[in-house]
């Protein structure tokens, strides 16, 4: 250590420098983040339930045998593909659609950018409130089409309504958000690529087909990942309006993980399916991040 130079120090200070300013970081992420997640994975190879004083007993892969044999595990699977496939193209092409129309140069359209992006600002909890009235048998969605259905729909009490609600709800929740990652794609496209289009007779809305959907390509992937991750991760709606109900039908994978964590307090059964739902957002990931490698 002694036959080091000043120069030499100063290099070396130079390379620590920036792992000591992430240093507190990453001791909370370890804190936070990894030490739990490697907890999780060894709690899904034991039996933790009920009484959580004891020592957690090593079981292997039973919690994935008594997985695979559940049910209602398979149909919150279900759920959550439905959710998946039900929400996704919707929020990939609606925002696209609504970015187009408030990227005009028009008077005023600033108030519809911030009208459309309101409800993302809005906690989920008030949210699922709002609707959950909106959605009652004497709420104002069934006073409408009272002329239409005189006995009312059972938005939130059937099960075949019931989980096509809740998408509704992330649907509107997510239009604006996604409209704003749509409109600074927009925005980023020259001009005088439509000019051009134009006086090769390509206007209207053939222009956006011929030229705005082939160069926003990576904003389209990026959205329909992260939209996928985001209803497959989805939780706050159905426990706010459903609470999973009726008779699973709006029960989703995470809602049944934290129904087993904290209801039933099967912790390690608990820990299995979160296990599952990590490799399902892995691979979203994964996607994602090749798509983002394909389209640079």
């Amino acid at each position: 250590m002694n036959n080091l130079t000043p120069k030499n120090w100063i290099f070396i200070k130079q390379r620590l420098t920036p792992y000591l300013f992430l240093l507190p970081a990453l001791v909370i992420l370890v804190l936070t983040v990894f030490w739990p997640a490697l907890q999780a994975f060894y709690l899904s190879f034991t039996r933790y339930e009920y009484d959580l004083t004891q020592t957690p007993e090593w079981v292997g892969f039973a919690n994935f045998r008594r997985l695979w044999g559940d049910p209602v595990f398979w149909q919150t699977l279900g759920n959550t593909l439905l959710y998946l496939v039900g929400v996704v193209p919707i929020l990939v092409i609606a925002p696209l659609v609504l970015a187009i129309l408030v990227n005009q140069k028009l008077r005023g359209m600033h108030w519809f950018r911030a009208a459309y992006y309101t409800p993302v600002v809005i906690s989920m909890v008030v949210a699922g409130i709002a609707w959950r009235w909106l959605y009652a048998e004497n709420g104002l969605l069934n006073q409408l089409l009272k002329g239409i259905f005189p006995e009312g729909i059972p938005w939130l009490t059937s099960p075949r309504f019931a989980l096509f609600s809740v998408m509704a709800v992330t649907i509107w929740k997510g239009l604006g958000y996604y409209m704003v990652i749509y409109l600074a794609g927009l925005q980023s496209i020259p001009a005088d690529i439509y000019e051009a289009a134009a006086i090769d007779g390509s206007d209207g809305v053939r222009k956006h087909w011929d030229i705005t959907v082939p160069l926003m390509k990576p904003y389209l992937a990026l959205v329909a990942v992260i939209s996928a991750i985001s209803a497959t991760k989805v939780f706050e709606e159905v426990y706010i309006m459903t609470q999973g109900g009726p008779r699973n039908s709006s029960k989703t994978i995470v809602y049944y993980l934290y129904e087993q964590a904290f209801n039933n307090l099967e912790i390690s059964y608990a820990c299995t399916i979160g296990l599952v739902l990590f490799l399902i957002i892995l691979g979203l990931s994964v996607l994602r991040l090749s798509v983002n490698g394909v389209s640079t």
